[in-house]
């Protein structure tokens, strides 16, 4: 099925990535790749999306986390199949938030903490270090959106 391939791509691609990350840079190490703009930075996030809830104490943080993102997992899925003859388009849309979130579920998983590496930064404003799967949820909540105004449900 298309929605679990999507899926697959876009967590071998995250997962890729910060492998990639953390076997050639070191905790905290920054490469310029676009000055004034673009850096790779390898960090580590044990909270939610802008570090929401970073500062928790970790013996309830780890577990609720873990939990919020399998039931997200489920919630999405389940979605899935509901609107996939309906509006495939939107349901395709839903692969790559589910792909993002299960990208970050296995680093909150194996480490705790979500590895991030993209860091966007324009003059004094620096926009909080991501990773692919977080891009593919924005692109897909994007699309979700998008197909929610302009996709035509078919009558199945």
């Amino acid at each position: 099925m298309l929605y679990f391939l999507i899926i697959a791509i876009v967590v071998a691609l995250d997962q890729l990535t910060k492998m990639l990350i953390v076997e050639n840079f070191t905790l905290f190490q920054s490469v310029v790749v676009i000055p004034g703009f673009f850096n790779l930075t390898y960090v580590t996030n044990p909270g939610a999306a802008f570090s929401l809830l970073a500062g928790a104490d970790s013996w309830w943080r780890h577990p609720f986390f873990l939990l919020v993102g399998g039931v997200a997992l489920l919630v999405l899925t389940v979605m899935y199949f509901h609107l996939r003859h309906k509006t495939p388009y939107q349901a395709l849309a839903l692969a790559l938030i589910a792909g993002g979130a299960l990208g970050n579920l296995i680093d909150r998983f194996r480490l705790g903490a979500v590895i991030d590496f993209i860091d966007i930064h324009w003059s004094n404003y620096h926009w909080p270090a991501f990773n692919v799967a977080d891009s593919s949820i924005c692109v897909g909540v994007g699309l979700f959106l998008f197909f929610s105004f302009f996709e035509k449900e078919k009558n199945v």
